[in-house]
C-alpha cells in the first residue's frame, strides 16, 4: 500500500498506523488468543480540501490497489441541551451536594439503581478501565480528579463546547464520591479518554475517529468498556451537517470506524456507542444502500447480520414525568430525537441528566466548577449505560467470575431491565430497549 500512496498523492496515510506495526500486533494476537484481528492496514486517508474531493476520489480509484475511496463527513457529540447556560456569579465557597437531582442514579424503573451496585464488592466499577472517545475534556474539574488516567492519546482542540460535553459525560460516569457536585454511576471505574483530533502539518488540527477509536481500544483489556460518544449525517439529508442533527446515525455505517470498533470488540472490550440523534429508524431500507464508492465487501452493519461490530448501541429514553420540573412524555419512552431500530440495544435518561460542565446550575468564572442539570441525547444516555456495565464488571470481577464479553453484555441488557414504555405517535416497534436494571443485571450475570 506505500506504493500506492506514493502514485495517489503524499498526503495519502495510514488511517490507523505503519501496516507493520499492525501486522506485528495482529500476529502477536494470534499467537496470545487464536483470535484474528481485522487487517487495519488497508486504510488510509487523504487529507484534501473540499474544491477538490470529487477529483481526488476518482483519482484514487482509477488505482487497482484501491478497491474504495468515500468522503465521510465530520463527526459530531450526540447531544441535545436545554437553555444556553446562565454563567452566573461565582458560586459560594463549596459546591453544594447535587446528588439528590441525579435520579438516574435511583431504584429501579426511574434509575438503574446505581446505589444498590454500589452496596456491592466491586460494584462502583473497581478496577475497570474505561476510556471516552470524543474531542475534549476539563480534567482539572473539581469533580473528575480520582481514577483520572488522562489523555491518552489524540489532541483536544481547546474547544469550549467540546470541551463541556467531555466534562459532562465524564461525571455520568465517575463522578467522584466526595460530599459535594455530582457522583457517577461508576464512581471508583478508571477512566481515561482518546481525542479524536490529530495534527496535520498541512491542514492543523483535523478529525480521525477512526483511530481516536483505535487508539482508546489498544489500551484496554477484556471486559473493559470504550464509549463512543459521536455520530455524524447520514443519507438522509445527502450527509450534510444540520443543526437538527435529523438524520444523524451511528458512526458504525462507515466501513473504516466499523473496523475500528470491530477490532475493540475482537478484543474483548466492550463499546458503548450513541445510536444518534437524527430521529432515524435504524431498520429503513435507505441503510442498505452504500454511500458512494464504498468497498464493494460493504454490507450494512445495522442488520447485524453478515456485518455485526459487536458494539451496545443506546437510544435516548424519556426520564420520569415532573424531573426538574419538566415532562418529556412517559417514562422510558423514545424522545423524538432518539434513533431507533432492532440494532438498539438498551436505553437511558436523554433528558434532564445532572452531571459536571455547562455551568447553568453552578456556574461563574471558574470552569472547574460549573455543573448541569440539562444535559441530554444519547450523549447523556450511552455513558448511564456504560457505568450500568462497569458496575457488573467490577462486582464479577471481584468475585471471581467471568467477566461480560461484549455478546453476553449484549444480550444481558436486552435480557433484564425496565421496559420502554409507548408514548403517542412513539411504539414500541420504534425499539430503544430497556433502562438498565443493575439489581437485576448483576443477579442476571452472576447466573441467579
Amino acid at each position: 500500500m506505500n506504493a500506492v500512496a506514493r502514485a495517489a498523492d503524499a498526503e495519502l496515510r495510514p488511517l490507523f498506523s505503519e501496516a507493520r506495526e499492525l501486522r506485528a500486533e495482529a500476529a502477536r494476537f494470534r499467537a496470545e488468543t487464536g483470535v484474528e484481528l481485522p487487517d487495519l492496514s488497508v486504510y488510509l486517508h487523504a487529507l484534501v480540501p473540499e474544491a477538490d474531493l470529487t477529483a481526488r476520489r476518482e483519482r484514487l480509484l482509477r488505482l487497482d490497489a484501491v478497491v474504495g475511496a468515500y468522503v465521510k463527513p465530520s463527526a459530531e457529540p450526540a447531544v441535545v441541551l436545554g437553555p444556553a447556560p446562565r454563567l452566573t456569579a461565582d458560586p459560594p465557597g463549596t459546591t453544594p451536594d447535587f446528588t439528590s437531582r441525579q435520579g438516574y442514579l435511583d431504584r429501579a424503573p426511574s434509575g438503574v439503581d446505581a446505589r444498590y451496585a454500589w452496596n456491592i464488592t466491586g460494584g462502583s466499577g473497581t478496577g475497570v478501565h474505561i476510556i471516552d472517545v470524543e474531542r475534549e475534556w476539563r480534567l482539572s474539574h473539581e469533580d473528575l480528579r480520582e481514577h483520572q488516567g488522562g489523555v491518552i492519546g489524540g489532541h483536544p482542540p481547546d474547544d469550549l463546547m467540546p470541551r463541556n460535553h467531555g466534562t459532562a459525560v465524564l461525571g455520568v460516569i465517575g463522578g467522584n464520591r466526595n460530599v459535594f457536585g455530582v457522583t457517577g454511576v461508576s464512581p471508583e471505574a478508571d477512566m481515561s479518554c482518546a481525542s479524536v483530533m490529530f495534527e496535520s502539518p498541512l491542514f492543523g488540527l483535523v478529525e480521525n475517529t477512526s483511530r481516536g477509536i483505535w487508539l482508546g481500544a489498544r489500551a484496554l483489556g477484556p471486559g473493559d468498556i470504550l464509549l463512543l460518544e459521536l455520530h455524524r449525517p447520514g443519507p438522509r439529508f445527502g450527509f450534510r451537517h444540520r443543526e437538527d442533527q435529523r438524520g444523524f446515525i451511528a458512526v458504525e455505517w462507515w466501513p473504516c470506524d466499523f473496523a475500528a470498533i470491530l477490532y475493540a470488540t475482537y478484543r474483548g472490550v466492550l463499546v458503548v456507542e450513541a445510536a444518534g440523534n437524527g430521529e432515524e429508524d435504524l431498520n429503513d431500507p435507505i441503510y442498505d444502500t452504500p454511500a458512494n464508492d464504498f468497498p464493494p465487501t460493504w454490507v450494512n452493519p445495522f442488520r447485524r447480520g453478515p456485518l455485526d461490530a459487536g458494539a451496545i448501541l443506546v437510544g435516548a429514553g424519556a426520564p420520569p414525568p415532573g424531573t426538574h420540573n419538566h415532562d418529556w412524555g412517559p417514562d422510558r419512552s423514545r424522545l423524538g430525537f432518539s434513533n431507533f431500530g432492532a440494532i438498539v440495544d438498551a436505553q437511558s435518561w436523554g433528558r434532564e441528566v445532572t452531571t459536571s460542565g455547562y455551568g447553568d446550575l453552578q456556574g461563574g468564572t471558574n470552569e472547574d466548577r460549573w455543573y448541569t442539570n440539562q444535559f441530554g441525547g444519547t450523549s447523556s444516555a450511552s455513558p448511564v449505560v456504560a457505568g450500568a456495565l462497569a458496575c457488573v464488571q467490577g462486582s464479577l470481577a471481584t468475585a471471581r467470575r467471568p467477566l461480560l464479553t461484549p455478546a453476553t453484555a449484549r444480550h444481558a441488557l436486552r435480557a433484564t431491565g425496565s421496559s420502554q414504555q409507548v408514548d403517542y405517535g412513539r411504539p414500541l416497534s420504534q425499539r430503544i430497549g430497556n433502562r438498565p436494571d443493575l439489581r437485576q443485571l448483576i443477579a442476571f450475570a452472576k447466573g441467579g
